[in-house]
């Protein structure tokens, strides 16, 4: 189903390499035997997922209903006006980052307010709704990212002491 779900971003303009090129970027400074390949390999192992699947049909479907005016109002003018409290968008986004840990989660946060590469572009209004697939990509590119730090033979691993004495 990751093909699938390719098929999905890509229709939506994101490109598994948009998302790896985020990914690098976030994680390469921790490690610099990091490769651009080890990313999208992340990426997509993430979309693999099926709970990750799950959040981004949802998303994408709110965004194209919003595109073709199918959503009840208020929430069609919210998403249209792309409302800044409105949230849910983030909150669905975390479903995301969740999977792999705080990390991800704090990944999340950043990328949401620096909104680099293709999550600037899907941020900046046209003539598409993208409110929840910004989000869904910073999630889905932290998420990748926390993957990797996780998976870093060189992070400090520590052992719990046994205190039965």
């Amino acid at each position: 189903m990751s093909s699938n779900m390719e098929k999905w971003l890509n229709r939506r303009g994101v490109e598994v390499s948009d998302v790896a090129d985020i990914v690098f970027s976030l994680q390469r400074p921790y490690n610099p035997d990091l490769t651009y390949q080890e990313c999208e390999e992340s990426v997509l192992h993430v979309l693999g997922k099926r709970e990750v699947q799950y959040v981004l049909f949802t998303g994408i479907a709110l965004d194209e209903l919003a595109e073709r005016k199918l959503l009840p109002e208020p929430l069609q003018a919210i998403m249209e006006a792309d409302e800044s409290l409105y949230g849910v968008d983030e909150t669905l986004a975390l479903g995301i980052t969740n999977v792999y840990g705080m990390i991800g989660l704090t990944s999340f946060g950043y990328l949401d307010k620096v909104k680099p590469g293709i999550i600037r572009k899907l941020n900046e209004k046209g003539k598409h709704v993208h409110v929840f697939l910004d989000d869904l990509v910073a999630g889905l590119a932290a998420a990748a990212s926390a993957r990797i730090a996780h998976q870093d033979p060189k992070a400090v691993r520590y052992e719990i002491a046994d205190q039965t004495n």
